[in-house]
Parts: structure tokens; C-alpha cells; sequence
């Protein structure tokens, strides 16, 4: 008999919570938006927990909400390395866009990453086309939606020569000799196109890794198609196990159809958790979160979201029509899946607010420790998903819940493992070192088969 599968968790960290108006609770702690102890705090609970990363989000722009949201936050890289230094083994993965970004800085900040970790980073690509955010890089407007992928692809493939640019052999150390590396195994990239002019080769050693792991989040088709090409942790929202069970065998087969082994492609949808010691313990958490709503800034966010002023609308009165999801150039998956949301359930203007402001599109769950394992359990045996983004609706106290209450019970269930299984983010997440693609070169030239 097989061992049994068990789950990838992992930790989406932010400073309050993934309810919008956390912030608010007497246990929430907004003045340590920018202090390092509140997320190395998270992150040792998380750890100790033994989930698979610690996951953030970034963006280059404040946004319009700061009026009633906590939205300050540190730049992740720099967050990232100070946790590394008083962590082990878990992930440390971070989120950088393609779009407002260049493939050598990133790829040696990520290189960079990866050496002081030990092998632990992990980059969250996204393509970035929310908001203003190309007021601040000096462009007329943000990339068009099937422009934003077609540079990721090249991006991320770019970012690979670099990482690979080193041969894993190239350091020598010999103090003798006086030789520090091998210079024909240091690789100049040459890389020349419309997009990107990019000599190299980068500047410090490959990655313990090979690679950061490759998280991806999106869900549109030219989302999907970057997942299944070069994705290797796949973030995702679905409101319905039917859904995630879509999604998950469509981006698997896709994968298939490129080349790779699917099993080397995790698939973790998010999930927004309330978990209560009681059900009745677990509803007060709820409804007191439901009370720190703030109209305002929920009718900002989804006017802004759904491309309608529902401002003018009565708020207990339903959503009025929305635009065509092919004219929607800022998170389409995102803009499909609230109208199917809306439509399905016919939600009021009121109610969106409610489901939006603690889940933002993400299934959202209210229960006890059993309750909550149960759903995650049935998803995950289901073939819905390879494991879990976990975003506590109000942090720091939902990591801790979630920690002490959800993990031993999914533990008792043989669904999530005891203890890391590696060293490295790869080795915990069962996927492959990638193999140089320079070496592999040379190899061939010489007649010799690469492994």
C-alpha cells in the first residue's frame, strides 16, 4: 500500500488579516504594520506548525482604501531575508510582478534570497493590472491583458538562463591554485528582444535551489497557460469544490500537453478561516468581524472591482448588470468569478460587501477545528486541490487558532505531515532541482547524454 497523500499548507501573511476592517478588533495589532516582530511572530507559529511557506503579497502603489484599511506594507524581499535569518526550514516566498520589475535584478535578488535562506525562496509571479500602479513607473498605462502574460513567459524563461548562467560546478575554492571558478562554466545570456536586452551572466553563484519555486496565481486563460508552462505552485480562488475540481484537472492536463509531469505542478486554492474552539465561539467571530464592515470602503472597493458606481444603487437591492468579462482588463479571472458568485446566489449589494470584504473572491468558512478539517479534507481527497493557502481573516490571533486547533486534527488524520520532509523549499513540496540548461548544452556537444 502507498503512502497516503497529504496536504501543502501554506501561510498567505499580511499585518492584520485577510478581513479588510480586521484591523479594528482589540486583538489586532495595526502599529506593527512596519515592525519586524509582528511577522517574525506569525511566522515562527506558522513554522513551528510545519506549514509548507510563508507566502506575501506586494504591490507598488498605496492604493485608494488607506482611509479604513490597513493596507501599509514592507517590501517583501527585505522582509523576507530578515525571516530567514530566524527561521529553519520553512518557505519563504515572495510576490514580484513581471510588469514593473527587470529579469536581472529579480532574478539576483531571488538568487540572493535563495543562498541566505538555505534553498528556501519561492517567487509569486503575477503580471500586475490593478489600479495606478503605472503612474509610479513612469507609463501612460498599465500593460494590456494579453501583452502582461506574453512578457511574463519571456520574463520568467530569461530569469531561468540567468540563474542557470553559473554551472553548479562553476566554484572551485582552490586556495592553491588561486582559482576561485571555472570561467567556461560561467555563461554569458545574450538575451535581445522588443521586451528585454539582458547580457549577463549574473552576478553571484546559481541558487541552492536551482531555481526559486515558481508560484503563479491566476486564473484567465492566459493565466492558466503560464501555470501549466512554467507554474510550479499554483494560487488560486474557487468559491465551489465543483470549481476546483474544473480548474484543477484543466491545468493539469495543460501541463501534460507541454511536457511535464503534473504531479510536479501543486495547485493550492485560497481559503479564508474564522476557526472558533466552539461553533458558537466561531459564529461570534464572525459576526463581530461582520460588524467592523465599513460600507464605505466595501462599495469603493467593488466599484472600483466590478467597473460599476454602486454608490448609486441602494445597498439592499441587488447588484445592478455588470460589464462583459472580455473588456475587463485588471484581474479578469478575478471579475468572473465574483459575477458568477453574484449571479448564482443573486446577492444584494450588502451581502457582496459581506462575502468580498473576508474573502475577496476566496471561499470563506466559519467553524470549529473538526468542522474546518472536514471541509479541507473533502477538497483535497476530492481532487479539487493539492493543499491550501491559508488566509486568517484577522491576524495574528487566526495563524495562532489555525495552528494550535486545525493542524493536529488534520495531523490525526494522516492529511498533513509532522515534520519537514527536507532542507529545501523543493524538497518539502516534492519537486525536482531543475536541471542547468548551460550544462545540459555543453553535455550534448561532447556527445554525452544529459541525465
Amino acid at each position: 500500500m502507498g503512502r497516503q497523500r497529504q496536504m501543502i499548507l501554506n501561510f498567505f501573511m499580511n499585518s492584520t488579516g485577510f478581513h479588510e476592517t480586521a484591523w479594528r478588533l482589540p486583538s489586532a495589532e495595526p502599529e506593527g504594520v512596519t515592525q519586524l516582530s509582528l511577522y517574525k511572530k506569525m511566522t515562527l507559529i506558522a513554522e513551528q506548525a510545519k506549514f509548507h511557506t510563508v507566502f506575501l503579497a506586494d504591490a507598488y502603489e498605496l492604493g485608494e482604501k488607506v482611509k479604513h484599511q490597513a493596507l501599509s506594507r514592507l517590501e517583501p524581499y527585505t522582509l523576507l531575508s530578515a525571516l530567514a535569518a530566524v527561521t529553519e526550514r520553512i518557505g519563504l516566498v515572495a510576490t514580484v510582478s513581471t510588469s514593473y520589475t527587470e529579469p536581472y535584478h529579480t532574478a539576483r535578488l531571488f538568487a540572493s534570497l535563495d543562498h541566505l535562506s538555505g534553498g528556501r525562496a519561492g517567487w509569486n509571479i503575477v503580471t500586475t493590472g490593478i489600479g495606478n500602479t503605472h503612474l509610479n513607473f513612469g507609463r501612460e498605462r498599465n500593460y494590456e491583458h494579453a501583452e502582461r502574460y506574453q512578457r511574463a513567459m519571456e520574463f520568467v524563461q530569461l530569469a531561468g538562463k540567468l540563474w542557470d548562467s553559473w554551472e553548479d560546478e562553476a566554484l572551485l575554492f582552490d586556495k592553491a591554485r588561486g582559482l576561485y571558478a571555472d570561467d567556461e562554466r560561467i555563461h554569458a545570456v545574450r538575451h535581445k528582444s522588443r521586451s528585454f536586452s539582458v547580457e549577463g551572466p549574473l552576478n553571484l553563484p546559481r541558487p541552492p535551489q536551482g531555481y526559486p519555486v515558481l508560484a503563479q496565481a491566476g486564473s484567465s486563460e492566459d493565466g492558466k497557460e503560464l501555470a501549466a508552462q512554467i507554474g510550479e505552485l499554483i494560487y488560486t480562488a474557487q468559491q465551489t469544490m465543483k470549481d476546483a475540481k474544473a480548474f484543477y484537472a484543466d491545468v493539469k492536463s495543460r501541463a501534460e500537453r507541454y511536457g511535464r509531469n503534473p504531479e510536479h505542478i501543486k495547485i493550492v486554492p485560497g481559503f479564508s478561516v474564522i476557526v472558533g474552539a466552539t461553533e458558537s465561539e466561531a459564529r461570534e467571530k464572525e459576526a463581530e468581524l461582520r460588524e467592523s464592515i465599513i460600507p464605505e470602503l466595501g462599495l469603493h472597493r467593488l466599484s472600483k472591482r466590478l467597473k460599476v458606481d454602486l454608490f448609486s444603487y441602494p445597498l439592499d437591492g441587488p447588484v445592478p448588470e455588470l460589464p462583459d468579462p472580455s473588456t475587463i482588463n485588471e484581474n479578469r479571472s478575478r471579475f468572473e468569478l465574483m459575477k458568477t458568485m453574484i449571479e448564482s446566489e443573486k446577492l444584494t449589494i450588502r451581502q457582496l460587501i459581506e462575502r468580498v470584504s473576508g474573502g475577496n473572491g476566496h471561499r470563506t468558512f466559519a467553524g470549529t477545528a473538526v468542522q474546518v478539517a472536514d471541509e479541507l479534507e473533502e477538497w483535497f481527497t476530492g481532487e479539487a486541490c493539492d493543499g491550501f493557502v491559508i488566509r486568517p481573516q484577522a491576524l495574528p490571533a487566526g495563524i495562532d487558532d489555525f495552528a494550535r486547533l486545525v493542524v493536529p486534527e488534520l495531523q490525526r488524520r494522516g492529511l498533513f505531515h509532522t515534520e519537514y520532509a527536507g532542507a529545501t523549499l523543493r524538497e518539502n513540496l516534492g519537486l525536482p532541482r531543475p536541471a542547468n540548461q548551460y550544462a545540459a548544452r555543453r553535455g550534448e556537444e561532447r556527445g554525452v547524454q544529459p541525465v
